[in-house]
């Protein structure tokens, strides 16, 4: 039985807290393994600040906000900003348009392996585009120009897998927002959602991804009046996601508003997690195992605001095999309703060499741990 086909997560994506210096700064990663990242997402935690979302197919200058309708940023100031893809983290210089750096701030990095910088020119689709793969952790980088054709086009994704949730966006026109397409909700036309903001499930947006296959994704026809993803001549990218077992889980879960709350099976020990309600408003919650070492995760962004690092009352458990859920009440992570997610690796919870992978500690009371030392003398 195969348990996993990547036994070294940190292979492929990584999490780094950092502390800004606003001179020059190297993040190198502390994983198993050296990752060079080709997609670099920066949130400053101790105060309100814009995201950072830097990849190597557009460039280290070039830089959005997941919160933010604005577009491309593009700085010419080598020192600023993201300077450098390294090759175990990066480096960032003065801050400038995105907070990467500001001196004596803390920040979170989640960082993703695509091909390297390397892309090549996909034309299984309608679009030509420019993609960077990596098929063996079911991540791309697709850049592509709009035709403006009314109808339906298509743009290829470079998995050679089912492309299981699309993260896009307008490069070139401000005022627009991101499109999630997740395929637990978004298939055959069901819906999408916006990175930027808190609403549902937007099911009568049309300028929005409709579809998924094995190579490419499907873009509605281009509406005149209100249109984002498939404009003539304008620029857009799109980060795409494949599961990958042991590795990565893309999903949906019915919260029960209970303490003892829903169990998620991702069969392995998650580090990042990306939580959204579907049928009402709320934000994007991302969590991961750098912020909260041990259980229970209360550390969350949001991935919709610029607010500063929040923490809920309740949270999660990142267990061996998968998540737990922890809190009750409106407006978090398990209220009644219908949420979706994506989720990656620490570890899969069995190696492909049948080793399991070991949990997490969880924080209890000093006494407990007096007693427990007690005992066991």
């Amino acid at each position: 039985m195969a348990y996993t086909t990547i036994d070294d997560p940190s292979e492929y994506f990584q999490t780094a807290t950092y502390s800004g210096n606003s001179s020059t700064l190297a993040v190198v990663n502390d994983g198993n393994s050296n990752l060079q990242p080709d997609w670099v997402w920066v949130k400053r935690r101790n105060s309100s600040s814009t995201h950072a979302l830097v990849d190597s197919s557009r460039g280290r200058a070039k830089s959005l906000g997941s919160e933010a309708t604005d577009a491309e940023f593009n700085t010419s100031d080598t020192s600023k900003d993201l300077i450098s893809f390294d090759t175990d983290g990066f480096t960032v210089g003065q801050p400038n348009q995105r907070n990467m750096n500001g001196n004596g701030d803390s920040f979170v990095a989640w960082q993703w392996k695509a091909n390297g910088g390397t892309t090549s020119s996909n034309s299984d689709g309608d679009i030509t585009a420019t993609v960077q793969a990596n098929t063996t952790a079911g991540f791309s980088i697709v850049t592509y120009t709009g035709n403006g054709n009314a109808s339906a086009q298509t743009v290829g994704h470079g998995l050679g897998a089912e492309c299981r949730v699309v993260i896009a966006k307008s490069r070139s026109i401000g005022d627009e927002s991101w499109r999630v397409f997740h395929e637990s909700v978004s298939q055959s036309g069901g819906g999408n959602l916006f990175l930027n903001g808190t609403s549902a499930l937007d099911t009568s947006d049309p300028a929005r991804i409709t579809s998924t296959n094995t190579t490419t994704f499907t873009l509605d026809g281009y509406h005149s009046t209100y249109d984002a993803l498939n404009e003539n001549s304008q620029t857009y990218l799109a980060y795409c996601f494949a599961e990958i077992k042991g590795y990565s889980k893309i999903g949906s879960y019915e919260a029960n508003d209970s303490t003892d709350g829903t169990f998620i099976y991702t069969g392995f020990k998650p580090a990042w997690v990306l939580l959204k309600c579907v049928d009402s408003s709320g934000n994007w919650f991302l969590f991961d195992n750098k912020r909260d070492n041990s259980n229970m995760v209360t550390q969350t962004i949001f991935g919709d605001l610029s607010a500063a690092e929040n923490t809920e009352s309740n949270g999660l458990d990142f267990l061996s095999n998968g998540i737990k859920l922890r809190q009750s009440g409106s407006g978090g992570i398990n209220h009644s309703g219908t949420y979706i997610y994506m989720c990656f690796a620490s570890s899969p919870f069995v190696s492909s060499k049948g080793v399991p992978t070991t949990a997490r500690w969880k924080m209890i009371g000093i006494f407990t741990l007096l007693q427990l030392y007690s005992f066991l003398s």
